[in-house]
């Protein structure tokens, strides 16, 4: 199997567990908003230690084998993670959405459904997920693209529990949320393509791909996950979701990668 293959289908993987997580809700069994902020902070935990200990580190190495040490590793991975991190920015200011619990956000479209709404938040989300899997696999490394995957998969999971919970407070049926929140894991192959594809072009873009990707993940926490598990006032359980998910996620790296 052909690296850009094994992207799409690793990143499809990933999606796919939106959707499992998303099951409770179907067994009639509704988590609390401080178990649901909880769960979220374990997804920012994972998405923080894969950020750096899947994306950014093995970009400053790669860049290194190539450049030789010296200013221009560091400089590809301060001037990529700022990109990545500004075209997560641009969507999320001009994309219209809708945060789970702050409202509206990005352009007043009166004629889009609100469901579309929220489906543009949960896209903001998961593309640097799909995108962070592609270049791993892409960038033919695979135990640890395997350990990125793995942890991404994991917190899609409690990911998707959350999103289904979220629409259910505010009015979906069980199946109407159960369908959203998984569909939502789909965008993910399209971005593990695009991560994929980008990285298989050329040797040298492969730095600049791991640490952009590094980057929109970034963007993501600080902007949407971890103010989400805080609006509620349930700041320790969320810290303390976010602490057990981050350091999960550096024992399977450092494990996998062995």
């Amino acid at each position: 199997m052909d690296l850009l293959s094994s992207a799409v289908l690793a990143s499809t993987a990933t999606g796919l567990l939106t959707a499992v997580g998303a099951v409770p809700v179907l067994l009639g069994r509704r988590p609390s908003a401080s178990f649901s902020d909880m769960l979220l902070g374990f997804a920012a935990g994972v998405m923080l230690a894969a950020s750096f200990f899947s994306l950014i580190i093995p970009s400053i190495d790669i860049a290194t084998e190539l450049y030789g040490e010296g200013p221009i590793p560091a400089l590809i991975a301060v001037v990529g993670i700022l990109l990545g991190a500004l075209a997560i920015g641009l969507m999320d200011r001009f994309l219209p959405h809708e945060h789970f619990v702050g409202g509206r956000e990005g352009p007043d479209v009166d004629n889009i459904r609100r469901m579309w709404l929220f489906i543009f938040a949960i896209t903001i989300h998961n593309i640097p997920e799909g995108l962070a899997v592609g270049v791993g696999y892409g960038s033919g490394q695979s135990d640890t693209a395997f350990a990125l995957a793995l942890g991404i998969g994991l917190q899609n999971m409690p990911e998707g529990l959350a999103v289904a919970v979220a629409l259910l407070s505010i009015g979906y049926s069980r199946w109407q949320a159960f369908w959203v929140a998984g569909a939502t894991g789909l965008v993910e192959p399209l971005g593990g393509l695009i991560g994929g594809a980008f990285v298989g072009i050329s040797a040298p873009l492969l730095p600049w791909g791991l640490v952009f990707a590094a980057g929109a993940m970034l963007f993501v926490i600080s902007h949407e996950i971890i103010p989400e598990t805080h609006r509620r006032g349930h700041h320790k359980r969320a810290t303390g979701g976010l602490m057990v998910g981050l350091v999960l996620m550096l024992f399977l790296d450092v494990w996998l990668a062995a």
